[in-house]
């Protein structure tokens, strides 16, 4: 066998072992194997750039339950692939078009600006595989899809044909968010609100009569964005505000433009109870602004706006001018016309973009539909069949609470704006022709009518919403439309591991989606993951604001907080630089320890450094028992006999702990499965069953080739327990066991070596089987036994501690009571413990300096050093000294009637139970 390094080396390991592993396709699934299916579709990765955190997590979830589900014979899938995030990869490339070269995307034409995505797409995927397969992702790399190749294209086409022809996709004005920065639209989902330091400014308009002759009367309102009474249509007060009842169905004249527009009643949008009582209308560029204009037609609807956000013809003299630009030329000019009346300083929600972070204005124009609501047959929609899939069982949400979260959302049943005003993306495949005819093609290419006649005819500019080529991918990515192998044996999938912030954007998309293209939920269960937050540091500054700051500069006058993790904060953590810095395993095992069902996880790198201290304690345990087993192959294949205490009881762990790993990834609890695997190894196995074994295994007693075995087959288990969630440290584990035992063939003693034999005769721990619960006919009450045996160990230990005793430090210890049990087994504790002479119900008990405790009816006694005398005194008169104060305290409290009579009646008898412990 080859000499075993003294230190674990994670870099060399990963290096070795990835290769290894798909050189021989073990992550590879493929249809018609006879296994029953597992399949996890990856949420796939933007391609703007870099994997961050939040990633490695989902990623490492995701591979954990896959290898899991191999290892227990499943034909496992892990789908890779990389999403073209139409928003944000344009967004990205154009701003670095801009930067280096001075260019816009309408300098250099669709054309090429795509052909520059392109290659943006092919370099940053790469970078994407290969920070994946850096900490171990075992999907099956030859099925890589992008959701613009040509198998997604054909399923995007295909759907938008059906949904068109079924009447559910449809064109039409709307108000829509609209990012100026990036000039497109942006879904409901994709806006968040920050409160923001505003402004209310208060102006009036003139009643005018039939001529446009003003009456001397005015209508008062207030506003925050002042430039959008360029697109008033009409001022609007309540019906029955007294103050205006007269002026309904009269007009106003708009001073900056002399549009004259009328006076109007609308319950719904005016507050008489709310400032001036009187609102102007601006339907164009305000939602609820847009629902009056809907409900009161007459008034008409104005667009002020172009594309990049400045003035159109309709701005006059302001035409070509940003509109934030146009606010104080407004507030100016209604000033110098008599018609401002003064401004008030005020907190505004303001929307913005998540893509661009730029604020979004409403904006009214001509966008694509996919309608969400019921039919008007009364048959259930496509919110509604998304809907019924949760509330029937047949999509399960872990944690159950996001189910009520997902059916409020889709109880809006609001329609989905799919169309995007880029060119980077599935360009929407309808033809219009000057005389009004539409097309709408599922082929590649233009339709025949077009090709046969080009003239007149002109394709639709904008492309998809991203989410709904994603919305496909549980089936587009398998082959459908056709109805392939691959979709036939891995749809539906098993579960969707994800976060939990796109629950909306993602998850219900693709179970209405599902249920539409394929008459069947695309999965049955889906675990939702927390978002990761890191702690930022910052200082206070001069000016009264913060500066952020590294997390090296940690110390006085710095200050920390948990916060999303943002670059600008400085509380990113790299992926990449935590593999190079802990390994993928210790990164992987950091990850899952923190995957609890809460929204929010706390990571920090301390974490990190915990768990690559556990790996090393995975090596150095394994190593310590590779560098003691002389058993022989043949010996292996005997078979345990003659169990002891010890050995009965580190298999009935292992058979709990196998138990409680299934339960918990069952129920997708990764930070508990992690846990218990790490509780096996290191305070189960290592710090009790291996310390045990040492006397047997140095004793070169027969029953050493018994107890080689029992670690031998733990250590096999326990790394094969532990190898979903660090696969490379265990597959180095596991080749040096296989090194040991060459020439091993199948064969059938008892059920936990047959289990170690047909582990070991796998070419791989990534294929080795998942351990199961093996029966063994174990001695009665020896859970019961071992606690009892394991309580005196850490009553001994426990007293040594108190007593500074050092732990090279050997002592007799005396134990009294009915000792019959713990004399059979005192090899144990004296295994555990470094005790010189272990006595039971001795004659006579020492009578010098001792320590003694009461266990379980058993009266243990250390014989202690005279050294260590005055220093215990000095300890115990510390003790005393604290505790009379402590009962001084508790008197004088006690002691004032006032405090008594008016306290709290349970902080009384808190503070009396506290002064009885204390004077006990």
């Amino acid at each position: 066998m080859s000499e075993i390094p003294k230190h674990y080396d994670p870099q060399s390991a990963q290096q070795e072992w990835f290769p290894f592993w798909e050189q021989r396709g073990y992550f590879n699934a493929n249809p018609g194997t006879g296994k029953p299916p597992h399949t996890i579709m990856i949420p796939l990765p933007n391609v703007t750039g870099a994997l961050h955190m939040g990633h490695a997590l989902n990623g490492t979830c995701q591979d954990l339950i896959t290898r899991w589900r191999r290892m227990q014979g499943y034909e496992a899938l892990w789908m890779p692939g990389t999403d073209h995030a139409g928003i944000a990869t344009q967004a990205v490339v154009e701003r670095r078009m801009l930067e280096e070269e001075g260019l816009t995307r309408h300098d250099v034409g669709r054309e090429a600006l795509v052909n520059r995505i392109w290659k943006w797409k092919e370099v940053y995927e790469k970078r994407i595989v290969s920070q994946q397969k850096s900490f171990g992702a075992s999907c099956d790399w030859r099925r890589i899809r992008f959701t613009l190749d040509d198998v997604c294209a054909k399923a995007v086409r295909h759907t938008f044909f059906k949904m068109f022809r079924d009447g559910l996709i449809y064109r039409g004005k709307r108000l829509v968010n609209w990012d100026t920065f990036l000039q497109t639209a942006v879904a409901d989902d994709e806006v968040f609100e920050e409160d923001i330091d505003g402004h209310f400014w208060t102006f009036n308009y003139p009643v005018v009569d039939e001529s446009g002759a003003p009456t001397g009367e005015l209508i008062r309102f207030a506003t925050t964005r002042p430039e959008t009474m360029l697109g008033d249509t009409a001022v609007c007060v309540h019906p029955t505000d007294e103050r205006y009842t007269a002026l309904i169905g009269k007009s106003v004249k708009i001073p900056v433009n002399g549009r004259i527009v009328p006076i109007i009643a609308d319950a719904l949008l005016a507050d008489k109870e709310k400032g001036t009582g009187a609102v102007k209308v601006t339907p164009a560029h305000d939602p609820n602004d847009y629902a009056c204009y809907l409900r009161n037609p007459h008034i008409g609807i104005i667009n002020i706006l172009n594309p990049d956000g400045t003035l159109n013809e309709y701005g006059q003299e302001w035409k070509g001018i940003d509109r934030l630009a146009v606010r104080d030329k407004i507030i100016e000019k209604m000033s110098d016309l008599g018609h401002y009346e003064g401004v008030e300083d005020r907190r505004i929600p303001l929307k913005h973009s998540d893509r661009s972070k730029t604020p979004v204005e409403p904006y009214l124009s001509d966008q694509w539909f996919v309608k969400m609501d019921d039919h008007a047959d009364g048959k259930p929609g496509l919110a509604q069949m998304a809907m019924d899939a949760v509330e029937d069982g047949r999509v399960r949400f872990f944690p159950s609470r996001y189910a009520k979260t997902y059916l409020d959302w889709l109880g809006e049943k609001r329609d989905w704006c799919i169309s995007r005003q880029l060119w980077w993306g599935h360009r929407i495949p309808v033809w219009t022709h000057t005389s009004g005819k539409v097309i709408c093609f599922e082929g590649e290419g233009k339709p025949p009518e077009v090709v046969k006649d080009p003239e007149g005819w002109s394709q639709d500019p904008d492309v998809l919403d991203t989410w709904f080529s994603s919305a496909l991918w549980p089936f587009s990515t398998l082959g459908w439309p056709h109805q392939t192998n691959e979709l036939k044996a891995f749809y539906p999938n098993s579960v969707l591991v994800t976060g939990h912030d796109i629950l909306f954007f993602w998850v219900a998309r693709m179970i209405l989606m599902g249920e539409y293209a394929m008459g069947e939920v695309p999965f049955p269960e889906t675990s939702l993951q927390g978002l990761i937050f890191g702690k930022s540091y910052w200082r206070e500054n001069k000016e009264g604001g913060i500066t952020y700051v590294s997390h090296e500069e940690e110390g006085p006058g710095i200050h920390s907080k948990w916060e999303k993790m943002s670059k600008s904060k400085g509380n990113v953590i790299d992926p990449v630089e935590i593999i190079n810095a802990y390994g993928a395993d210790a990164m992987r095992m950091a990850l899952a320890s923190s995957a609890t069902h809460s929204p929010q996880i706390d990571l920090d790198r301390r974490r990190f450094e915990e768990f690559k201290n556990f790996t090393n304690k995975v090596w150095n345990g394994s190593r310590f028992v590779l560098m003691n087993l002389t058993l022989t192959t043949s010996d292996l294949m005997e078979g345990l006999k003659a169990l002891e205490l010890d050995d009965e009881w580190i298999l009935l762990t292992l058979n709990q702990t196998i138990k409680e790993m299934d339960t918990h990834l069952t129920g997708y609890h990764f930070d508990r499965a992690a846990m218990s695997s790490y509780t096996f190894f290191w305070d189960k196995f290592c710090a009790y069953y291996v310390e045990m074994a040492k006397p047997t295994l140095f004793g070169k007693r027969e029953a050493s080739k018994t107890k080689q075995k029992v670690l031998t087959i733990v250590l096999l288990a326990a790394i094969r327990l532990m190898h979903p969630i660090a696969p490379f440290v265990t597959e180095e584990i596991f080749h040096l066991l296989k090194e040991k035992f060459p020439g091993l063939i199948d064969a059938d003693v008892d059920p936990l070596t047959n289990d170690a034999i047909t582990a070991l005769l796998s070419p791989a721990c990534a294929v080795a089987p998942y351990p199961k619960e093996c029966s063994l006919p174990f001695s009665d009450n020896v859970s019961e036994t071992f606690a009892l045996v394991q309580n005196i160990v850490t009553s001994i230990r426990n007293v040594r501690a108190e007593m500074q005793l050092p732990p090279s430090t050997s002592t007799d210890v005396l134990i009294e009571g009915e000792t019959a049990l713990l004399e059979k087994h005192q090899e144990i504790i004296t295994s555990l413990v470094k005790i010189k002479n272990l006595h039971f119900n001795p004659k006579e008990m020492p009578s010098g300096f001792t320590s003694s405790i009461s266990v379980q009816g058993f009266k243990i006694v250390i014989p202690l050093p005279e050294s260590l005398q005055e220093k215990e005194k000095e300890r115990l008169a510390k003790e005393k000294e604290k505790l009379e104060k402590q009962i001084a305290s508790l008197k004088s409290r006690l002691s004032n009637p006032q405090f008594v009579e008016k306290a709290p009646q349970e902080l009384v008898e808190q503070i009396r139970a506290q002064l009885k412990e204390a004077e006990d």
